[in-house]
């Protein structure tokens, strides 16, 4: 099988391209560092010729709602339109378990534009939607942070490894089409406060952790476990203790 994926040199979408490389497909990386620009579509038509299926990993540099959310619907209607022009048969796109539960919060609004686009466009969609990543703590420290103090969002998560989640997307992708959304979450629910203190505590990431209470609704909902997954979702491992002293998190940028 040809499987393209958009943001393949991401978080997620380096562990996509890993996992379809290791089950025998032939990948192709829709990256700007490839040539290929998702966005505008420069070089995407040749880049989708013959692919069998697409994989949306892709993620803005901005947290900001409104610019997130044109990033992801402009990106999903070109894959969409794009994609059905050159005989793609599916669109996968990798979203976030819980965002219809965080009132207020624009990111996640962004993310939910993401899927209504995708949904509308005339490929057919399979939306696999995961809880916050084991890398996610060590990603805020990377940018939120003074010196040797870290600051983080007192949130409820039940992370799951990056590529963990890439390796359910490649089965997702190469079966035959199923249910419109699949959610995996990872073995335990957790305060990030504390995943972010067992990270920073390690010599080679030694810091100390403020938390931070999110204001409004959706700060409210984070940390009354909004995010948590529902009863009966597909849980994989390893859980985080386990991902910590693997070799993952010195990959972590």
């Amino acid at each position: 099988m040809r499987i393209a994926v958009a943001g393949g040199t991401g978080t997620v979408g380096k562990y996509v391209v890993l996992a379809a490389e290791q089950a025998g497909h032939q990948v192709g990386v829709l990256s700007r560092r490839t040539g290929i620009d998702v966005r505008t579509g420069d070089g995407l038509d040749a880049a989708l010729a013959g692919v069998d299926v697409v994989v949306d990993a892709t993620n803005p540099s901005t947290t900001n709602g409104a610019k997130a959310s044109a990033f992801f619907t402009e990106v999903s209607r070109r894959l969409q339109h794009v994609g059905a022009a050159q005989g793609v048969s599916r669109l996968v796109t990798v979203s976030i378990v819980g965002i219809d539960r965080v009132p207020g919060f624009g990111y996640y609004q962004a993310k939910q534009s993401q899927e209504g686009a995708a949904l509308d466009g005339p490929l057919p969609v399979t939306i696999v939607r995961a809880t916050q990543f084991h890398e996610f703590p060590a990603q805020i420290l990377g940018h939120a942070h003074l010196g040797r103090i870290g600051v983080m969002p007192r949130m409820r998560v039940q992370s799951i490894a990056a590529r963990t989640v890439g390796e359910v997307v490649v089965e997702v992708a190469t079966a035959p089409p199923g249910e419109i959304t699949v959610e995996v979450a990872g073995p335990e629910p957790a305060d990030l406060v504390d995943l972010a203190r067992a990270i920073a505590s390690r010599p080679d990431h030694r810091m100390a952790v403020v938390p931070l209470r999110v204001p409004g609704r959706a700060g409210k909902a984070m940390r009354s476990g909004a995010l948590l997954p529902r009863p009966g979702v597909r849980l994989a491992g390893p859980g985080f203790a386990d991902w910590l002293n693997g070799e993952d998190l010195a990959a972590v940028g």
